[in-house]
Protein backbone atom coordinates (compact mmCIF):
# COMPACT_ATOMS: atom_id res chain seq x y z
CA UNK A 1 0.00 0.00 0.00
CA UNK A 2 2.80 2.28 0.47
CA UNK A 3 3.97 2.36 -3.32
CA UNK A 4 0.82 3.66 -4.28
CA UNK A 5 0.56 6.32 -2.44
CA UNK A 6 3.76 7.16 -3.60
CA UNK A 7 3.09 7.09 -6.71
CA UNK A 8 -0.21 9.54 -5.88
CA UNK A 9 1.70 11.93 -4.85
CA UNK A 10 4.35 11.93 -7.16
CA UNK A 11 1.60 12.86 -9.74
CA UNK A 12 0.71 17.06 -9.04
CA UNK A 13 -2.35 17.00 -10.74
CA UNK A 14 -3.62 13.81 -8.73
CA UNK A 15 -2.32 15.19 -5.35
CA UNK A 16 -4.01 18.46 -6.28
CA UNK A 17 -7.26 17.14 -6.38
CA UNK A 18 -7.04 14.80 -3.67
CA UNK A 19 -5.75 17.79 -1.67
CA UNK A 20 -8.54 20.04 -2.75
CA UNK A 21 -10.97 17.27 -1.79
CA UNK A 22 -10.08 16.88 1.57
CA UNK A 23 -10.03 20.50 2.45
CA UNK A 24 -13.42 20.89 1.24
CA UNK A 25 -14.34 17.75 3.18
CA UNK A 26 -12.35 19.76 6.45
CA UNK A 27 -14.80 23.33 5.52
CA UNK A 28 -18.04 20.91 5.77
CA UNK A 29 -17.25 19.36 9.47
CA UNK A 30 -16.52 22.27 10.03
CA UNK A 31 -19.65 24.05 9.34
CA UNK A 32 -21.19 20.93 10.62
CA UNK A 33 -20.62 22.54 13.85
CA UNK A 34 -21.70 26.46 13.58
CA UNK A 35 -25.16 27.24 15.25
CA UNK A 36 -28.03 28.89 13.61
CA UNK A 37 -27.93 32.28 15.39
CA UNK A 38 -30.25 32.71 18.77
CA UNK A 39 -30.92 28.77 18.52
CA UNK A 40 -30.92 26.79 21.81
CA UNK A 41 -28.83 24.36 20.98
CA UNK A 42 -28.89 22.15 24.51
CA UNK A 43 -33.29 22.37 24.44
CA UNK A 44 -32.67 21.33 20.41
CA UNK A 45 -31.01 18.17 20.98
CA UNK A 46 -32.94 17.08 23.95
CA UNK A 47 -36.49 17.57 21.75
CA UNK A 48 -34.57 15.34 19.28
CA UNK A 49 -33.52 12.63 21.78
CA UNK A 50 -37.13 12.76 23.50
CA UNK A 51 -38.51 11.83 20.15
CA UNK A 52 -39.18 8.20 19.60
CA UNK A 53 -41.31 5.53 17.36
CA UNK A 54 -41.87 6.23 14.02
CA UNK A 55 -40.81 10.30 13.83
CA UNK A 56 -37.51 9.40 15.79
CA UNK A 57 -36.62 6.48 13.10
CA UNK A 58 -37.71 9.20 10.47
CA UNK A 59 -34.90 11.66 11.70
CA UNK A 60 -32.50 8.82 11.80
CA UNK A 61 -32.90 8.10 8.17
CA UNK A 62 -32.95 11.50 7.09
CA UNK A 63 -29.77 12.13 8.81
CA UNK A 64 -28.16 9.21 7.20
CA UNK A 65 -29.25 10.12 3.56
CA UNK A 66 -28.73 13.74 4.05
CA UNK A 67 -25.21 14.09 5.14
CA UNK A 68 -26.32 16.40 7.59
CA UNK A 69 -28.16 16.05 11.13
CA UNK A 70 -31.47 17.55 11.93
CA UNK A 71 -30.77 16.54 15.51
CA UNK A 72 -28.61 19.71 16.21
CA UNK A 73 -29.48 23.46 15.50
CA UNK A 74 -26.59 24.18 12.98
CA UNK A 75 -26.39 25.54 9.25
CA UNK A 76 -26.27 22.19 7.93
CA UNK A 77 -28.77 20.90 9.90
CA UNK A 78 -30.75 19.79 6.51
CA UNK A 79 -27.77 18.81 5.20
CA UNK A 80 -28.05 18.28 0.88
CA UNK A 81 -30.90 16.37 1.23
CA UNK A 82 -33.21 19.07 -0.19
CA UNK A 83 -30.87 19.33 -3.87
CA UNK A 84 -31.15 15.35 -3.68
CA UNK A 85 -35.15 15.22 -3.26
CA UNK A 86 -35.33 18.22 -6.36
CA UNK A 87 -32.71 16.07 -8.58
CA UNK A 88 -34.70 12.72 -7.73
CA UNK A 89 -38.00 15.17 -8.86
CA UNK A 90 -36.45 16.50 -12.25
CA UNK A 91 -34.89 13.00 -13.50
CA UNK A 92 -38.10 11.68 -13.17
CA UNK A 93 -39.59 14.89 -15.29
CA UNK A 94 -37.31 14.32 -17.73
CA UNK A 95 -38.99 10.86 -18.63
CA UNK A 96 -42.23 12.72 -18.70
CA UNK A 97 -42.63 16.18 -19.75
CA UNK A 98 -41.69 16.61 -23.45
CA UNK A 99 -40.06 20.17 -23.29
CA UNK A 100 -37.17 18.38 -20.30
CA UNK A 101 -36.91 15.28 -22.54
CA UNK A 102 -35.91 17.95 -25.47
CA UNK A 103 -33.51 19.97 -23.23
CA UNK A 104 -31.80 16.53 -22.13
CA UNK A 105 -31.10 15.46 -25.58
CA UNK A 106 -29.21 19.15 -26.07
CA UNK A 107 -26.16 17.86 -24.70
CA UNK A 108 -24.23 19.70 -22.43
CA UNK A 109 -25.88 23.30 -22.34
CA UNK A 110 -29.71 20.88 -21.80
CA UNK A 111 -28.13 19.35 -19.07
CA UNK A 112 -26.79 22.85 -17.30
CA UNK A 113 -30.15 24.25 -17.93
CA UNK A 114 -31.98 21.30 -16.39
CA UNK A 115 -29.35 21.88 -13.57
CA UNK A 116 -30.31 25.22 -13.25
CA UNK A 117 -33.62 24.34 -12.47
CA UNK A 118 -32.62 21.61 -10.06
CA UNK A 119 -31.21 24.49 -8.13
CA UNK A 120 -34.22 26.45 -7.86
CA UNK A 121 -36.28 23.88 -6.58
CA UNK A 122 -33.95 22.88 -4.27
CA UNK A 123 -33.86 26.33 -2.42
CA UNK A 124 -37.57 26.11 -2.81
CA UNK A 125 -37.57 22.54 -0.70
CA UNK A 126 -35.24 24.33 1.47
CA UNK A 127 -37.80 27.07 2.98
CA UNK A 128 -40.28 23.91 3.20
CA UNK A 129 -38.11 21.61 4.86
CA UNK A 130 -36.64 24.62 7.09
CA UNK A 131 -40.18 25.39 8.48
CA UNK A 132 -41.21 22.38 8.89
CA UNK A 133 -37.85 22.30 11.45
CA UNK A 134 -38.67 25.41 12.98
CA UNK A 135 -42.56 23.87 13.39
CA UNK A 136 -41.78 20.70 15.22
CA UNK A 137 -38.93 22.13 17.61
CA UNK A 138 -41.03 25.29 18.34
CA UNK A 139 -44.85 24.94 17.93
CA UNK A 140 -45.95 26.89 20.90
CA UNK A 141 -44.54 30.66 22.01
CA UNK A 142 -43.92 30.38 25.72
CA UNK A 143 -40.99 30.51 28.27
CA UNK A 144 -40.36 26.68 27.86
CA UNK A 145 -39.96 27.48 24.02
CA UNK A 146 -37.66 25.24 22.70
CA UNK A 147 -35.94 27.69 19.79
CA UNK A 148 -35.48 31.23 22.04
CA UNK A 149 -34.84 33.96 19.66
CA UNK A 150 -33.04 36.98 20.41
CA UNK A 151 -35.47 39.32 22.58
CA UNK A 152 -36.93 42.16 20.70
CA UNK A 153 -36.88 41.30 17.34
CA UNK A 154 -40.01 39.60 16.91
CA UNK A 155 -41.28 35.29 16.50
CA UNK A 156 -41.53 36.38 12.37
CA UNK A 157 -38.17 38.14 11.90
CA UNK A 158 -36.61 35.27 13.69
CA UNK A 159 -38.65 32.40 11.70
CA UNK A 160 -36.95 34.03 8.71
CA UNK A 161 -33.74 33.90 10.16
CA UNK A 162 -33.48 30.60 11.27
CA UNK A 163 -35.13 29.20 7.53
CA UNK A 164 -32.86 31.93 5.58
CA UNK A 165 -29.70 29.99 7.87
CA UNK A 166 -30.84 26.63 7.05
CA UNK A 167 -31.33 27.68 3.66
CA UNK A 168 -28.26 29.07 3.15
CA UNK A 169 -26.57 25.91 4.66
CA UNK A 170 -27.69 23.90 2.10
CA UNK A 171 -26.93 26.08 -0.67
CA UNK A 172 -23.57 26.41 0.61
CA UNK A 173 -22.99 22.58 0.80
CA UNK A 174 -24.13 22.47 -2.90
CA UNK A 175 -21.67 24.67 -3.74
CA UNK A 176 -19.09 22.88 -1.88
CA UNK A 177 -20.04 19.39 -3.92
CA UNK A 178 -19.65 21.58 -7.26
CA UNK A 179 -16.39 22.58 -6.40
CA UNK A 180 -15.64 18.66 -5.18
CA UNK A 181 -16.38 18.00 -9.26
CA UNK A 182 -14.37 20.70 -11.01
CA UNK A 183 -11.41 20.83 -9.17
CA UNK A 184 -11.49 17.19 -6.86
CA UNK A 185 -12.24 13.91 -7.64
CA UNK A 186 -15.52 12.30 -7.21
CA UNK A 187 -18.77 13.17 -7.17
CA UNK A 188 -18.99 16.39 -5.03
CA UNK A 189 -22.75 15.89 -3.22
CA UNK A 190 -21.90 11.79 -3.05
CA UNK A 191 -18.48 12.23 -1.26
CA UNK A 192 -20.90 14.60 1.19
CA UNK A 193 -22.87 12.15 1.92
CA UNK A 194 -20.78 9.81 2.66
CA UNK A 195 -18.58 11.93 4.83
CA UNK A 196 -21.58 12.30 6.96
CA UNK A 197 -21.95 9.06 7.13
CA UNK A 198 -18.89 8.42 8.73
CA UNK A 199 -19.03 10.77 10.90
CA UNK A 200 -21.67 8.92 13.20
CA UNK A 201 -19.08 5.74 13.09
CA UNK A 202 -17.36 6.65 15.82
CA UNK A 203 -20.45 7.19 18.12
CA UNK A 204 -21.36 3.89 17.15
CA UNK A 205 -18.24 2.15 18.33
CA UNK A 206 -18.06 4.36 21.14
CA UNK A 207 -21.62 2.71 22.64
CA UNK A 208 -20.11 -0.79 21.22
CA UNK A 209 -16.75 0.31 23.72
CA UNK A 210 -19.16 1.33 26.65
CA UNK A 211 -21.56 -1.83 26.50
CA UNK A 212 -18.68 -4.48 25.34
CA UNK A 213 -18.63 -6.90 28.24
CA UNK A 214 -15.81 -9.45 27.56
CA UNK A 215 -17.73 -12.66 28.12
CA UNK A 216 -20.35 -14.82 26.13
CA UNK A 217 -23.26 -14.47 27.91
CA UNK A 218 -23.88 -10.93 28.20
CA UNK A 219 -27.21 -10.14 28.06
CA UNK A 220 -29.80 -7.15 27.44
CA UNK A 221 -28.15 -3.97 26.45
CA UNK A 222 -24.85 -5.51 27.01
CA UNK A 223 -22.56 -6.43 23.64
CA UNK A 224 -20.44 -9.95 24.65
CA UNK A 225 -18.24 -11.43 22.92
CA UNK A 226 -20.32 -13.30 20.61
CA UNK A 227 -22.42 -10.49 18.89
CA UNK A 228 -18.94 -8.41 18.52
CA UNK A 229 -17.82 -11.38 16.24
CA UNK A 230 -20.45 -11.03 14.87
CA UNK A 231 -21.23 -7.92 14.10
CA UNK A 232 -17.60 -7.64 12.60
CA UNK A 233 -17.88 -10.80 10.93
CA UNK A 234 -21.33 -9.49 9.12
CA UNK A 235 -19.81 -6.28 8.62
CA UNK A 236 -16.88 -7.59 6.15
CA UNK A 237 -19.49 -10.30 4.53
CA UNK A 238 -22.02 -7.29 3.61
CA UNK A 239 -19.56 -5.06 2.25
CA UNK A 240 -17.99 -7.49 0.45
CA UNK A 241 -21.47 -8.62 -1.27
CA UNK A 242 -22.27 -5.38 -1.88
CA UNK A 243 -19.09 -4.51 -4.03
CA UNK A 244 -19.56 -7.92 -5.77
CA UNK A 245 -23.31 -6.78 -6.79
CA UNK A 246 -22.63 -3.37 -7.05
CA UNK A 247 -19.64 -4.34 -9.93
CA UNK A 248 -21.88 -6.91 -11.07
CA UNK A 249 -23.01 -6.82 -14.84
CA UNK A 250 -24.52 -8.46 -17.61
CA UNK A 251 -22.52 -8.42 -21.19
CA UNK A 252 -24.35 -8.69 -23.80
CA UNK A 253 -21.50 -9.12 -27.09
CA UNK A 254 -21.64 -6.94 -29.67
CA UNK A 255 -20.80 -7.51 -33.49
CA UNK A 256 -19.60 -4.42 -35.36
CA UNK A 257 -20.21 -4.77 -39.35
CA UNK A 258 -17.69 -5.03 -41.43
CA UNK A 259 -17.30 -2.26 -44.50
CA UNK A 260 -14.32 -2.08 -47.19
CA UNK A 261 -12.62 1.18 -48.22
CA UNK A 262 -10.53 0.80 -51.04
CA UNK A 263 -8.42 -2.37 -50.23
CA UNK A 264 -8.87 -2.40 -46.47
CA UNK A 265 -11.22 -4.16 -44.24
CA UNK A 266 -12.62 -1.99 -41.00
CA UNK A 267 -14.64 -3.14 -38.21
CA UNK A 268 -15.91 -6.37 -37.87
CA UNK A 269 -14.87 -6.17 -34.38
CA UNK A 270 -16.52 -7.76 -30.54
CA UNK A 271 -17.19 -5.79 -27.89
CA UNK A 272 -19.70 -5.71 -24.69
CA UNK A 273 -22.84 -4.14 -23.85
CA UNK A 274 -22.37 -4.14 -20.09
CA UNK A 275 -25.88 -4.05 -18.04
CA UNK A 276 -25.42 -3.93 -14.11
CA UNK A 277 -26.93 -5.86 -12.12
CA UNK A 278 -27.99 -3.08 -9.66
CA UNK A 279 -29.38 -0.68 -12.22
CA UNK A 280 -31.23 1.29 -9.56
CA UNK A 281 -28.75 2.02 -7.13
CA UNK A 282 -29.38 3.33 -4.11
CA UNK A 283 -32.52 4.79 -4.93
CA UNK A 284 -35.43 1.92 -4.68
CA UNK A 285 -34.21 1.86 -1.02
CA UNK A 286 -34.66 5.84 -0.61
CA UNK A 287 -37.87 5.78 -2.58
CA UNK A 288 -39.39 2.33 -0.55
CA UNK A 289 -37.78 4.04 3.18
CA UNK A 290 -39.09 7.59 2.15
CA UNK A 291 -43.08 6.30 1.27
CA UNK A 292 -42.97 3.72 4.61
CA UNK A 293 -42.67 6.45 6.99
CA UNK A 294 -45.89 8.12 6.15
CA UNK A 295 -48.03 5.49 7.35
CA UNK A 296 -46.14 4.31 10.46
CA UNK A 297 -46.25 8.25 11.56
CA UNK A 298 -49.61 8.49 10.65
CA UNK A 299 -51.11 5.53 12.49
CA UNK A 300 -48.79 6.21 15.46
CA UNK A 301 -50.77 9.68 15.53
CA UNK A 302 -54.22 8.45 15.25
CA UNK A 303 -53.41 5.76 18.15
CA UNK A 304 -52.69 8.62 20.44
CA UNK A 305 -55.92 10.29 19.65
CA UNK A 306 -57.87 7.49 18.99
CA UNK A 307 -57.02 4.38 21.33
CA UNK A 308 -58.83 1.40 20.51
CA UNK A 309 -58.20 -1.98 19.27
CA UNK A 310 -58.31 -1.29 15.48
CA UNK A 311 -56.05 1.96 16.00
CA UNK A 312 -53.35 0.00 18.41
CA UNK A 313 -53.04 -3.29 15.47
CA UNK A 314 -52.16 -0.51 12.73
CA UNK A 315 -50.04 1.13 14.88
CA UNK A 316 -47.85 -2.25 15.86
CA UNK A 317 -48.52 -3.75 12.44
CA UNK A 318 -46.09 -0.36 11.12
CA UNK A 319 -44.00 -0.57 13.71
CA UNK A 320 -40.34 -0.03 12.94
CA UNK A 321 -39.37 -3.95 13.72
CA UNK A 322 -42.89 -5.24 12.82
CA UNK A 323 -43.17 -8.36 10.18
CA UNK A 324 -45.75 -6.67 7.80
CA UNK A 325 -43.73 -3.46 7.97
CA UNK A 326 -40.60 -5.91 6.33
CA UNK A 327 -42.58 -7.16 4.07
CA UNK A 328 -44.14 -4.33 3.14
CA UNK A 329 -40.61 -2.66 2.95
CA UNK A 330 -39.17 -5.57 0.54
CA UNK A 331 -42.42 -5.28 -1.85
CA UNK A 332 -41.81 -1.43 -2.57
CA UNK A 333 -38.22 -2.00 -3.19
CA UNK A 334 -38.97 -4.82 -5.98
CA UNK A 335 -41.43 -2.07 -7.26
CA UNK A 336 -39.36 0.68 -7.09
CA UNK A 337 -36.08 -1.22 -8.74
CA UNK A 338 -38.43 -2.00 -11.68
CA UNK A 339 -39.44 1.08 -11.86
CA UNK A 340 -36.49 3.19 -11.22
CA UNK A 341 -35.04 0.56 -14.26
CA UNK A 342 -38.01 1.47 -16.57
CA UNK A 343 -37.02 5.32 -16.05
CA UNK A 344 -33.34 4.73 -16.58
CA UNK A 345 -32.77 2.32 -18.96
CA UNK A 346 -34.41 2.54 -22.30
CA UNK A 347 -33.73 -0.62 -24.76
CA UNK A 348 -35.36 1.10 -28.26
CA UNK A 349 -33.50 4.51 -27.80
CA UNK A 350 -30.26 1.78 -27.21
CA UNK A 351 -31.30 -0.48 -30.35
CA UNK A 352 -31.57 2.17 -32.00
CA UNK A 353 -27.90 3.48 -31.94
CA UNK A 354 -26.81 0.14 -32.31
CA UNK A 355 -28.20 0.14 -35.51
CA UNK A 356 -27.02 3.36 -36.48
CA UNK A 357 -23.28 2.43 -35.50
CA UNK A 358 -23.75 -0.48 -37.96
CA UNK A 359 -23.50 -2.74 -35.19
CA UNK A 360 -25.85 -5.57 -33.74
CA UNK A 361 -26.48 -8.13 -30.88
CA UNK A 362 -24.64 -11.29 -31.31
CA UNK A 363 -27.28 -13.75 -32.65
CA UNK A 364 -30.20 -11.55 -32.65
CA UNK A 365 -32.51 -9.86 -35.03
CA UNK A 366 -31.86 -6.35 -35.15
CA UNK A 367 -35.86 -5.80 -35.11
CA UNK A 368 -35.39 -7.88 -31.82
CA UNK A 369 -32.91 -5.88 -30.18
CA UNK A 370 -34.76 -3.72 -28.24
CA UNK A 371 -36.84 -6.80 -26.78
CA UNK A 372 -34.06 -9.15 -26.32
CA UNK A 373 -32.92 -6.17 -23.84
CA UNK A 374 -35.71 -5.63 -21.69
CA UNK A 375 -36.49 -9.60 -21.74
CA UNK A 376 -32.29 -9.47 -19.97
CA UNK A 377 -32.88 -6.26 -17.70
CA UNK A 378 -36.29 -7.93 -16.33
CA UNK A 379 -34.23 -11.15 -15.13
CA UNK A 380 -30.96 -9.20 -13.78
CA UNK A 381 -33.37 -6.64 -12.29
CA UNK A 382 -35.08 -9.77 -10.23
CA UNK A 383 -31.58 -10.70 -8.57
CA UNK A 384 -30.65 -6.70 -8.07
CA UNK A 385 -34.12 -6.25 -6.09
CA UNK A 386 -33.40 -9.10 -4.04
CA UNK A 387 -29.77 -7.72 -3.44
CA UNK A 388 -31.39 -4.32 -2.25
CA UNK A 389 -34.29 -5.96 -0.08
CA UNK A 390 -31.68 -8.10 2.26
CA UNK A 391 -29.20 -5.25 2.38
CA UNK A 392 -32.35 -3.09 3.25
CA UNK A 393 -33.82 -5.42 6.35
CA UNK A 394 -30.77 -6.43 7.73
CA UNK A 395 -29.93 -3.69 10.30
CA UNK A 396 -33.66 -4.11 11.07
CA UNK A 397 -32.94 -7.88 11.81
CA UNK A 398 -29.70 -7.09 13.81
CA UNK A 399 -32.01 -4.47 15.87
CA UNK A 400 -34.46 -7.15 17.00
CA UNK A 401 -31.71 -10.24 17.54
CA UNK A 402 -28.80 -8.95 18.53
CA UNK A 403 -30.67 -6.05 20.72
CA UNK A 404 -28.18 -3.49 18.80
CA UNK A 405 -29.18 0.15 18.60
CA UNK A 406 -30.06 1.09 14.76
CA UNK A 407 -26.81 3.85 14.94
CA UNK A 408 -24.97 0.46 15.14
CA UNK A 409 -26.41 -1.82 13.05
CA UNK A 410 -26.97 0.45 10.09
CA UNK A 411 -23.33 0.12 9.30
CA UNK A 412 -23.79 -3.58 8.43
CA UNK A 413 -26.73 -2.78 5.75
CA UNK A 414 -29.06 -0.06 4.27
CA UNK A 415 -28.72 2.80 2.26
CA UNK A 416 -25.47 4.13 4.11
CA UNK A 417 -23.37 1.24 3.33
CA UNK A 418 -24.42 1.18 -0.71
CA UNK A 419 -23.83 4.93 -0.41
CA UNK A 420 -19.98 4.28 0.60
CA UNK A 421 -19.10 1.26 -0.85
CA UNK A 422 -20.50 3.14 -4.20
CA UNK A 423 -18.58 6.73 -3.62
CA UNK A 424 -15.50 4.50 -2.64
CA UNK A 425 -15.69 2.75 -6.11
CA UNK A 426 -16.01 5.24 -7.84
CA UNK A 427 -13.18 7.46 -6.61
CA UNK A 428 -10.58 4.13 -6.36
CA UNK A 429 -11.48 3.58 -10.62
CA UNK A 430 -10.78 7.52 -11.09
CA UNK A 431 -7.22 7.66 -8.90
CA UNK A 432 -6.28 4.41 -10.86
CA UNK A 433 -7.55 6.03 -14.09
CA UNK A 434 -4.88 8.81 -13.30
CA UNK A 435 -2.57 6.72 -12.18
CA UNK A 436 -2.56 4.45 -16.26
CA UNK A 437 -2.66 7.54 -17.57
CA UNK A 438 0.89 8.36 -16.12
CA UNK A 439 2.17 5.08 -16.77
CA UNK A 440 2.15 3.65 -12.70
CA UNK A 441 0.43 0.30 -11.53
CA UNK A 442 -2.65 0.39 -10.46
CA UNK A 443 -3.33 0.85 -6.53
CA UNK A 444 -3.29 -3.30 -6.19
CA UNK A 445 0.19 -2.85 -8.18
CA UNK A 446 1.32 -5.87 -10.33
CA UNK A 447 -1.13 -4.77 -13.15
CA UNK A 448 -4.37 -5.35 -10.50
CA UNK A 449 -7.43 -3.23 -11.12
CA UNK A 450 -9.93 -2.18 -8.41
CA UNK A 451 -12.93 -1.71 -11.44
CA UNK A 452 -15.14 1.33 -10.38
CA UNK A 453 -19.13 0.93 -11.27
CA UNK A 454 -19.97 1.06 -14.50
Amino acid sequence: MIQPIINICRIPELRKKLGFTILMLIIYRIGFHVPIPGVSVEDVAKYFQSLGGQIGQLVNIAAILSGGNIRQSTIFGLGIMPYISASIIFTLLTNVVPSLERLQKEGEAGRRKINEYTRYAAVLLCFIQAAFWLNMVGQERTVTLLVKGPAGIGWFWFRAIVILSLTAGTIFLMWLGEQIDEYGIGNGISIIIMAGIIARMPGAVMWLASNARLSFGAAGAEVGISKILFLVFGFVVVTTGVILITQGQRRIPIKHAKFVRGRRVFGGGMNYLPLRVNQGGVMPIIFASSLLMFPGIIFEQVAKHWDNGFTRFLNEAFRFDSVLRSLCYVGLIFFFAFFWTTVQFRPQEIAENLQEQGASIRGRRPSRAAKYLEQVMERITYVGAAFLAVIAIIPTVLVVVLDVPYNVTAFLGGTGLLICVSVVLDMVSRVEASLKQHEYSGLLGGGGSIRGPR
